[in-house]
């Protein structure tokens, strides 16, 4: 009998534990390609969250990035996801590359470190200014992509459009290799920074990094919230070898609006309380500033990063 009430015991004890795997909840984090930070950054903290919150399952996803990623927590196709701030404001209002598309079933966690605008050209091309721009070949970015918007709002900030100018649609890689090629006189490419194709470039070529003019970047920061200004340190690239002014997107984590308070509350304070293991695991970890966090935000934040902001002082909506 005895012997029999220890096997009860046992596989009771059992269940319990099968119970309590079972509660994990799973959840995605939808990044980017695979060659890309978004993926890689992500696969860190989804690992650091899972090692340092209980019951919670993250897997870190490789997708198209922003505009998509925005669609699948949309949908609730996955959880949490990188995008970056501009695309998330475009998405939440339903403009630009959104227009007609309001989507609303998520909301914001944090931003994580500063996409750059870094505007190139090369140093034949006489380009000191983006007034320069007039009747110039520039590449604007892929077609409909995020940065296309935002050298479009950059150019209208000193009166021009892309009526003004010979623009190209093509990938920061291909843009790069215009300009060393000859066959463009500029480029926009939004990156952190160094940007890997731009450090190429200005190994085998003269360019010139064009700075925003601090008017502009009134203009700008006060009519699109998402925009940040920026400082690209001299020497960043070769030969480049003054302080450039610019502004910035920010990479950031959304979220689906039905995720649990506590699992968002738990996951931010995770970032920043285990910032240090962050910081060893990807270089994008050290970036990470809790001041910094919550600005150029210019949609309603999660109620679990509410939660945690406001514990510190910080109050945002």
């Amino acid at each position: 009998m005895r012997r029999i009430t220890i096997i009860y015991i046992s596989l009771f004890i059992l269940f319990l534990i099968g119970c309590g795997k079972s509660a994990n909840k799973n959840y995605i984090f939808a990044t980017g390609g695979t060659s890309g930070t978004y993926y890689s950054f992500g696969g860190v903290i989804a690992n650091l969250w899972n090692n340092n919150i209980e019951g919670v399952n993250v897997t870190a996803q490789s997708t198209g990035a922003s505009a998509e990623n925005l669609r699948l927590i949309n949908r609730g196709e996955a959880d949490f996801a990188f995008v970056q701030n501009d695309v998330m404001d475009y998405a939440y209002n339903g403009t630009d590359m959104f227009e007609g598309e309001v989507l609303s079933n998520f909301s914001a966690i944090l931003t994580l470190y500063p996409e750059v605008v870094q505007i190139a050209a090369t140093k034949s091309s006489g380009i000191k200014s983006i007034a320069d721009f007039k009747g110039k070949r520039i590449s604007v970015g892929d077609a409909g992509s995020g940065t296309e918007f935002n050298a479009k709002q950059i150019l209208e900030s000193y009166g021009l459009t892309f009526n003004d100018i010979r623009k190209s649609n093509l990938s920061f890689k291909e843009s790069s290799d215009g300009l060393q090629n000859g066959t463009l006189d500029a480029c926009f490419i939004v990156a952190g920074i160094p940007n890997a194709a731009l450090q190429e470039l200005s190994l085998s070529t003269d360019i010139v990094l064009v700075p925003i003019g601090d008017m502009q970047i009134r203009e700008i920061t006060s009519q699109y919230k998402y925009y940040t200004e920026v400082n690209i340190p001299s020497n960043t690239y070769n030969g480049v070898n003054v302080d450039t002014k610019a502004v910035a997107v920010k990479a950031t984590i959304a979220v689906n609006n039905n995720i649990p308070k506590e699992d968002v509350y738990n996951m931010i304070k995770t970032l920043f309380d285990k910032q240090a293991d962050l910081s060893a695991a990807h270089a994008k970890g050290k970036e990470l500033n809790i001041n910094d966090a919550p600005k150029g935000i210019s949609i309603p934040f999660h109620s679990g990063a509410v939660k945690y902001y406001e514990e510190l002082g910080i109050y945002v909506k």
